[in-house]
């Protein structure tokens, strides 16, 4: 946790989870080697964390260790039928190579004759989607704390030439201090300049991508645009019942922004979520930095803001659920 003396501004705290980076955050090499080798029976299971089209996500404890973990057990069958190994492997690829302190570790992986198995960080505070959704939507502050989160892990990931491609509330987990971890990697692609792959949220994806005229880095700084409008609202910016609708209004580029949005995150926001890559912030000549040092970030929070205490208060008050984060851990084994 970053220690705050006096005034920070959003962005002196992404600045140092960027650079903390540099040092080896992510599990062991031993312990990676060691679940490498497990077999389901390895684990003791525990409640069901999620479901996908694959399989699901069990809260799991490793026998040997007494450690916990979320196994992401895989049906091969479901996977092959959908055409999915590429995205699986290259999950589990890219997720080996990368160490973030807001992206979710990768501890090993496994298999059987049925099951692919992902033994991954147990993140205690649940799916960010959970808690936006039982509050309606965040105050200016707070969506400005959780932004400048993706800002970090998108600039990390892009340094590694990695695209995202899948920015949206249920693919984010909330920590037991109150940050954030990004998880669900299956999108996610090594791209050295284009790709043509049409993926992602209905909601959230890019025009350049309902067009295929092939897409990079740029995708992931549209879907933080699109991101940071439903925190401060409640809603995606272009929302209809039929994703048809969805992709015209995306391809319309009108958006909508209540009064009570704050005037220097509609500047971001409508900086980003503009078709022309031309002048789409985060691809610009000043790449990154143009987000970073716009005035909706460079203002200052509160000077407790980032402390751990405060943190957890407003997690705390954010679910009015997560009143004992230990005790949590205790009830998912039941």
């Amino acid at each position: 946790m970053p220690n705050t003396e006096g005034p920070v501004s959003v962005m002196s705290f992404s600045s140092m989870a960027v650079g903390s980076v540099q040092q080896p955050l992510g599990p062991p090499a031993a312990e990676c080697c060691v679940l490498d080798s497990c077999i389901p029976e390895s684990f003791d299971l525990g409640k069901t964390l999620g479901t996908g089209s694959f399989g699901r996500v069990r809260f799991v404890t490793h026998r040997a260790t007494g450690k916990h973990y979320a196994l992401k057990i895989l049906k091969k069958a479901a996977i092959i039928k959908l055409k999915q190994v590429d995205h699986i492997n290259s999950e589990k690829t890219i997720l080996k190579a990368i160490h973030h302190p807001m992206i979710v570790n990768l501890y090993g992986s496994f298999h059987d004759e049925r099951h692919l198995y992902l033994a991954l960080e147990y993140v205690v505070g649940g799916e960010f989607f959970t808690h936006l959704r039982k509050v309606g939507r965040f105050g200016n502050d707070a969506t400005r704390f959780y932004a400048a989160q993706i800002v970090s892990i998108f600039e990390y990931l892009h340094s590694k030439n990695i695209v995202y491609r899948d920015l949206k509330p249920e693919n984010i987990l909330l920590g037991a201090d109150g940050y954030l971890k990004l998880t669900d990697f299956g999108f996610a692609k090594i791209v050295e300049q284009r790709t043509y792959t049409l993926c992602g949220t209905p909601e959230y994806i890019a025009p350049e991508v309902l067009l295929n005229k092939g897409h990079g880095k740029a995708v992931d700084w549209w879907t933080l645009g699109i991101l940071t409008y439903e925190m401060m609202v409640g809603y995606p910016p272009f929302v209809d019942e039929d994703p048809m609708g969805i992709y015209q209004k995306i391809l319309a580029g009108k958006i909508v922004f209540p009064r009570s949005f704050d005037k220097h995150a509609k500047s971001l926001v409508k900086k980003i979520l503009t078709a022309d890559l031309t002048k789409r912030y985060g691809t610009l000549r000043g790449g990154v930095d143009d987000i970073k040092k716009c005035k909706w970030f460079s203002s200052e929070l509160p000077d407790h803001y980032l402390s751990a205490s405060t943190i957890a208060a407003h997690l705390k008050h954010v679910t009015g659920a997560v009143r004992c984060l230990k005790q949590s851990v205790v009830n998912v084994c039941l």
